[in-house]
């Protein structure tokens, strides 16, 4: 049985920048203090919601290095470090692990929509060259392709391949892949409006956008469902299904930036071709928020 890299909540954070448009770190270490006296477990870092596709590979590497500098030990911190290059990939891997990442958040390759066979021959590449677990993240709504429980059931008998960030929206799939792997394949929840269920599978927890804005409420919806107290974690679940969907009512991380924005965060707008909510949408997303306490009411 491998052990988790962490369990509970980890935050998939925002990359806050400046009126110049650069990483403002002052502000990143803000959200991170956040997230710690909230009670996240791990700091996932350069993911999407991170906004890695517009960050040059210095930027990556800086805030994954400042991250880990920062974080000094006070959560785990997992490092994004896929591309649809796996000589790529690896680069960014073999970085994040000198840094000190105590995980890899490793998404599958995108646009090239490589086989199931490439897809083993990936991660293993990777795999072998690493001494820092993998965690595989499948999002077939952004890559057009997902690993297959067959394939998953390979990796996980690679004693680097640690686990599965699934935002497949399939929770049949889930279940599947557990039944397949058992111990070997840990599971975390990519999609909010999910944890809970796939946590009664058992899942370890969640990679969190929900959690940038509400760290307290998915530590503690996470912690209810490993303790075994469901009904708890089910009522904060439904509790916060409104502001979850408020916060993918565009193409994320934007409406999570505008909702910090509300909250006078200030992380600043996203890059483009991400591009400022729309009005209406934008007050859909302050009902969700002023719903949930998050903001005051006008």
């Amino acid at each position: 049985m491998k052990q988790p890299v962490f369990t509970g909540s980890s935050v998939a954070i925002v990359t806050p920048f400046d009126e110049a448009g650069n990483v403002n770190y002052e502000k990143f270490h803000q959200l991170v203090d956040m997230q710690i006296a909230g009670g996240t477990a791990a700091i996932t870092v350069c993911g999407t919601t991170g906004e890695s596709a517009t960050l040059s590979d210095k930027e990556h590497m800086d805030l994954v290095r400042d991250c880990i500098k920062y974080v000094g030990g006070r959560a785990k911190v997992i490092a994004g470090a896929g591309s649809n290059n796996t000589a790529h990939a690896l680069e960014l891997c073999k970085e994040c692990e000198g840094a000190g990442a105590d995980g890899l958040l490793v998404v599958t390759p995108y646009y090239n929509k490589t086989t199931q066979a490439g897809l083993v021959q990936h991660y293993t590449y990777l795999a072998d060259r690493v001494h820092t677990p993998i965690i595989v993240y499948s999002v077939p709504s952004r890559t057009g392709m997902c690993p297959s429980i067959d394939t998953l059931k390979i990796l996980s008998g690679h004693p680097m391949i640690n686990g599965l960030k699934d935002a497949n929206s399939n929770i049949g799939s889930t279940a599947g892949t557990l039944a397949a792997c058992g111990g070997n394949l840990n599971i975390w929840s990519g999609n909010d409006d999910e944890t809970v269920a796939m946590m009664a599978l058992g899942a370890k927890g969640v990679i969190s956008v929900w959690a940038n804005v509400d760290p307290c409420g998915v530590s503690d919806m996470t912690a209810a469902c490993l303790r075994g107290d469901f009904a708890a974690a089910r009522k904060m679940q439904l509790d916060a299904y409104t502001l979850i969907k408020a916060l993918f009512i565009e193409t994320n991380p934007i409406p999570v930036k505008e909702a910090l924005n509300q909250m006078g965060l200030s992380v600043g707008p996203c890059r483009l071709p991400l591009c400022e909510m729309q009005p209406s949408t934008r007050e859909i997303l302050r009902k969700a928020l002023v719903a949930k306490g998050l903001v005051p009411a006008l």
